[in-house]
């Protein structure tokens, strides 16, 4: 057989959307918000069971998603003042 060279496999990265602005990025460069029975939450790791919605780093894509419906829709909830407030608070700043 001999030593053959076999060319080296790039890893898999997995690309997700932000719901606001439909820009791609990797699973990482997003933050993923989640819809739990204590409301919306901001998942750090990536690993919280429930629905799942993206969202980037741009404040302005945070501003919309927070006073529209637009995490309404995606996560298939409704979000209440409580999950508002939670969200502003984890918004990235300027």
């Amino acid at each position: 057989m001999g030593n053959q060279q076999y060319p080296m496999r790039r890893k898999h990265v997995p690309l997700r959307t932000c719901v606001v602005c439909r820009s791609r990025g990797s699973k990482r460069a997003l933050t993923r918000l989640v819809g739990t029975d204590a409301g919306v939450q901001v998942d750090s790791g990536g690993k919280m069971s429930g629905r799942g919605a993206y969202l980037c780093d741009d404040p302005a894509c945070w501003e919309r998603a927070v006073n529209t419906k637009i995490l309404d829709k995606a996560l298939k909830v409704t979000l209440t003042n409580e999950d508002r407030e939670r969200l502003r608070q984890a918004m990235p700043s300027t």
